[in-house]
C-alpha cells in the first residue's frame, strides 16, 4: 500500500502537535494526510474527541490509516468500535500516555480512562519509548497486548515529540513506510 492509496488521518494528543512536531511535518509532506482537529486542544473530552475521529473516518473517501500520538492513541481506541466496518485498514500508534499520566492532565475528562482493552479491529503498530516520561515501557507493552498491536521498541527517545528532539523523526517516517507496505500484503504486520 502506498500513501496515495489511503487517507491518512493524523490524530494529535493534548495541546495539539506544534509546527515543528513530526505529525505537522508529515501533514505537509504527505498529500493524502490531514489532521483531525479538536475544538479545544487543552481540554480532552472523550465524547467530543472521539466524535471528531469517527466523523473524519466516516467522511474519508479511501481506506483510512490512522496516525495517532499521545492522547490521540486512546482517542482512537475509544472511537474504534464506532468506525464503519473495514474502513480503517491500519493504525500507527505512537507513545500513548499511561492511564495514570493521562488522568493527571488538567481538566481531563474523567471518562477518558480507563482505556478500552478490546483488540482493535484493524492491524496496528504501537511505537513505545524506553524512557517516555508519560508511559513506562511495560505499560505500553500491556496496551499493545490488549489492543492486538505489534509493539515497536523505539529505544530511549522520550515522548517522541518536539521536546524530546523529534521534530523530523526520520526513523518514524521509515517505520511508517514499512507499515504501509505491510498493509498491502495478504497478512499485514
Amino acid at each position: 500500500m502506498r500513501t496515495f492509496d489511503v487517507d491518512i488521518l493524523l490524530i494529535p494528543g493534548w495541546t495539539n502537535s506544534g509546527p515543528d512536531h513530526w505529525q505537522t511535518r508529515w501533514k505537509s509532506r504527505l498529500k493524502t494526510a490531514r489532521r483531525v482537529n479538536q475544538d479545544d486542544w487543552d481540554r480532552v473530552n472523550k465524547s467530543a474527541w472521539t466524535e471528531r475521529v469517527i466523523t473524519a473516518v466516516t467522511a474519508a473517501e479511501k481506506p483510512v490509516v490512522l496516525v495517532a500520538h499521545s492522547c490521540g492513541v486512546p482517542t482512537v481506541v475509544h472511537a474504534a468500535p464506532y468506525f464503519p466496518p473495514d474502513k480503517v485498514v491500519g493504525g500507527f500508534l505512537v507513545t500513548p500516555g499511561s492511564e495514570a499520566a493521562t488522568s493527571a492532565i488538567p481538566d481531563m475528562d474523567p471518562n477518558f480512562t480507563p482505556y478500552p482493552r478490546d483488540p482493535l479491529p484493524f492491524p496496528s503498530l504501537l511505537v513505545a519509548s524506553r524512557n517516555d516520561p508519560y508511559c513506562p515501557y511495560d505499560d505500553a507493552g500491556d496496551m499493545a497486548l490488549a489492543w492486538g498491536s505489534t509493539l515497536v521498541d523505539a529505544g530511549e527517545v522520550g515522548h517522541l515529540n518536539t521536546e524530546s528532539g523529534h521534530g523530523p523523526w526520520p526513523e518514524g517516517a521509515m517505520r511508517f513506510g514499512w507499515f504501509l507496505k505491510q498493509l498491502g500484503r495478504t497478512n499485514p504486520v
